[in-house]
């Protein structure tokens, strides 16, 4: 502790100090201070800084941060002093709540968490939270197509749609809009990401089937007063995010948040006519509120608005082609309402309702095809957390979750394919968790879940977790358990429809539901100059009834049916997590999956088949080095990729059914200063890759992208031509990795964090 001199005050005295990392000097954000003899505490700035009024000159501070061991120390009698915290041992033990639903350290959670803040993030800073999803090892930002830039999030090689996407526990984020809902989050709201690999849906139902993304958003009382980021790049996107803390009298805390992005340039760099990048205009809007109550009881309210604008296509297009048939063009404008917010009741025992609504309006046009749709989600759950004997925790829960869908395509018409029926279902479930202590040192979770779908009846889904302590820096982990994925058959997809199609269920769709087992070990190691932290898995999941939308057979028709087979991922991962004395760490991880689909072919044998789009191996990596008290520093993140199966549209395609192996690598200088203020800069896609390379074109039929020059025979099959010699249409489709390449980017960060 380095204690320098200043003025002194009789009796009551202000201190001022900053916290620090005793190894890297490095400042500690939202450490919490705490004078011993009033119980008076603030919550310190980013930059470390805090500032509080003691009552006696003998007074004592407790000084306590995530990730550090808390420290103890007389008031000064100058008044100012760092303070420096040492890492704990076990650093990365962060508290966790995705995995049980339940604040848990980290490492008594029996199932494994893992953790990001958004100091992580901005190694790499990034306009969107689907952008800075690439640094996680096995998680896997894709892109669906070449026009819109649509996407999902893919975890372990599963697809989307079997990734649930929570916000502060909640099930915020539609099946309609996953990707538009992981954008327009302002960073400065974001207090950690929590990912979870395998069926969770035990605890959170429908979609938790091969993953989740849980977005913690910051508790007001603890957020810096005022935080704002300015950034833009050499390709001239440019992206602002505000947040700032305030009062409303003694009782309630607000932090208000606004994130605005704009990229309205027109890039052709491939030289197909069509804009590499989708040009986007969007406003998010968030506001959360919390309440001081007694006995420290939860009650929180937040909501956020978000207005998109996106358009891609051809370079000539504008408004006045929408919808034609001339200049081709795909248009999206969306509207979104979230709200979501928790109340404990006011008993003895632990009774917490939590609840969230969205509403999302989507205006589309894909060329001359106009997709609109609504959807809203309400959900509302109510736990009761009872600890007992000492070594036991119960958690019951109720939930239920109504989906309301409409759009203009003929999959909602009735069956007599006239009248309009928008889809609405309500699913409710109960779902009840135990989890035992044993000898203080392992913990046993058994949990079970009960849904009841009108249209599948009731759906159970059960789980096992066991976690060993095998010693003090070793833990083994067992997770077993089901999810499942109820029929939703309303997606973008429907975008694909070029006229009036009936749609055809073939027999009665079931559920889809997975199967996992997860074994996870970690280690923790220290020394003298440093820690790590090693964390290894290994998984099995198996999929049954996946539903495939079938376009093909027949032109006039969706056709819905369950696979008659299975779906088999299957992998090994580790991940490395390094902090040394000298102010370097290095994050490193890598994965090994195989993601197979096993079903019938046209005679009936059963075939095996990799995944679209779904790479067998992968890794990533950040390393950042710290220059001192000079406050530079550096970051050199990326991520690599094996080859992938892409989608060709005939047996005569050109393009190369495989991609290459390929990465992404970004370098960042950043310099902080004493007073909150930071300047970053840097380089993305450093070797400027793009998935143009070795390919005659991305774009099938770019030059007649509304298919007038494409010939079929009688049975609708695309015929080789002169003109069409590879006999293709339009298609968009194929796309495993960003057209954008190498561009600088700068950007401007301010911080006030002083209550």
């Amino acid at each position: 502790m380095l204690v320098v001199c200043s003025g002194l005050c009789a009796q009551d005295k202000w201190v001022s100090g900053t916290v620090v990392d005793n190894l890297s000097r490095q400042p500690i954000p939202s450490a919490t201070i705490r004078v011993a003899s009033n119980g008076r505490t603030v919550v310190g700035a980013s930059n470390g800084g805090f500032r509080l009024l003691v009552a006696d000159r003998q007074d004592s501070l407790a000084v306590t941060a995530t990730g550090y061991l808390p420290m103890i120390l007389a008031v000064p009698d100058t008044g100012l002093v760092m303070v420096e915290l040492s890492p704990r041992k076990d650093a990365m033990d962060e508290v966790v709540v995705t995995g049980t639903l339940r604040a848990v350290q980290r490492s008594a959670s029996p199932v494994p968490v893992e953790v990001y803040s958004p100091q992580f993030f901005k190694k790499n800073p990034t306009p969107t939270l689907f952008d800075a999803l690439q640094l996680v090892n096995g998680v896997r930002p894709q892109l669906n197509c070449n026009v819109c830039n649509t996407g999902d999030i893919h975890i372990n090689g599963m697809e989307g749609p079997y990734t649930m996407v929570l916000i502060d526990g909640m099930p915020i984020v539609s099946s309609l809009s996953t990707v538009y809902g992981l954008q327009g989050i302002p960073a400065s709201l974001i207090e950690k990401v929590e990912v979870v690999k395998g069926p969770a849906s035990s605890l959170y139902g429908s979609e938790a089937i091969g993953g989740l993304i849980n977005v913690i958003t910051r508790n007001p009382r603890k957020a810096p007063v005022f935080a704002a980021d300015v950034s833009t790049t050499s390709w001239l996107e440019h992206n602002i995010d505000l947040g700032l803390r305030y009062s409303l009298g003694k009782k309630v805390h607000a932090l208000a948040g606004m994130n605005y992005f704009n990229f309205t340039h027109r890039f052709d760099k491939n030289g197909d006519n069509f804009t590499d990048i989708t040009l986007q205009n969007r406003l998010s809007v968030f506001n959360k509120l919390s309440w001081n109550r007694q006995k420290d009881r939860q009650a929180a309210l937040a909501f956020r608005l978000v207005g998109e604008d996106r358009w891609g296509g051809e370079m000539q297009w504008t408004r006045e082609f929408r919808g034609g048939d001339s200049i081709y063009g795909e248009q999206i404008g969306t509207r979104r309402f979230e709200l979501l917010g928790n109340y404990q009741l006011p008993t003895t025992e632990k009774l917490i309702f939590s609840y969230s609504y969205n509403y999302h309006r989507q205006r589309s046009a894909y060329g001359n095809t106009l997709y609109n749709a609504d959807q809203s989600v309400g959900f509302a759950q109510i736990t009761w957390d009872k600890p007992w004997s000492g070594k036991h925790n119960l958690l019951a829960g109720a939930a239920i979750r109504y989906t309301y869908y409409d759009d203009n395509t003929p999959a909602t018409l009735d069956g007599n394919g006239k009248d309009n029926r928008p889809d609405k279902v309500a699913i409710p479930g109960i779902f009840l968790q135990q989890e035992t202590s044993i000898h203080g040192r392992h913990n046993l979770l058994l949990g079970a879940r009960l849904d009841h779908d009108p249209r599948h009846g009731f759906i159970f889904t059960p789980r096992f977790a066991l976690k060993l302590a095998v010693s003090d820096k070793d833990q083994l982990r067992v997770n077993a358990g089901s999810g499942f994925r109820v029929v939703n058959l309303f997606t973008e997809d429907h975008a694909a429809l070029t006229g009036a199609r009936e749609v055809v269920l073939v027999g009665a769709l079931e559920p889809e539901r997975s199967y996992n087992l997860n074994l996870n070990y970690s280690r923790k190691f220290s020394w003298a100059g440093g820690f790590l932290h090693l964390d290894a898995a290994a998984w099995y999941t198996y999929f049954t009834n996946r539903i495939i939308p079938d376009y093909t057979t027949d032109p006039n028709k969706i056709i819905y049916q369950n696979l008659d087979g299975s779906s088999v991922s299957r992998g090994v991962s580790i991940q490395a997590d390094a902090s040394f004395v000298n102010r370097l760490k290095v994050t490193l991880g890598g994965n090994l999956q195989d993601v197979m689909i096993n079903s019938k072919d046209d005679q009936g044998n059963r075939v095996a088949e990799r995944q679209l789009l779904t790479e067998s191996w992968s890794a990533t990596w950040t390393v950042s080095y710290s220059f001192g008290k000079s406050g530079w520093g550096l970051d050199y993140t990326g991520n690599v990729y094996g080859p992938m199966l892409l989608p060709l549209l005939s047996d005569l395609d050109p393009r190369d059914g495989r991609s290459p192996v390929w990465s992404l690598q970004n370098i960042q200088v950043n310099r902080k200063f004493s007073n909150g203020m930071e300047w970053y800069g840097g380089i993305k896609n450093l070797f400027d890759f793009t998935p143009d390379r070795g390919n005659p074109f991305l774009i099938a039929r770019a030059h007649d992208p509304f298919d007038k020059q494409v010939q079929y025979d009688a049975n609708g099959t695309v015929l080789a031509t002169p003109e069409n010699p590879y006999a293709l249409t339009f298609d968009p489709n194929y796309v495993y990795a960003p057209n954008q390449g190498r561009r600088l980017f700068v950007g401007f960060r301010y911080i006030i964090g002083r209550n």
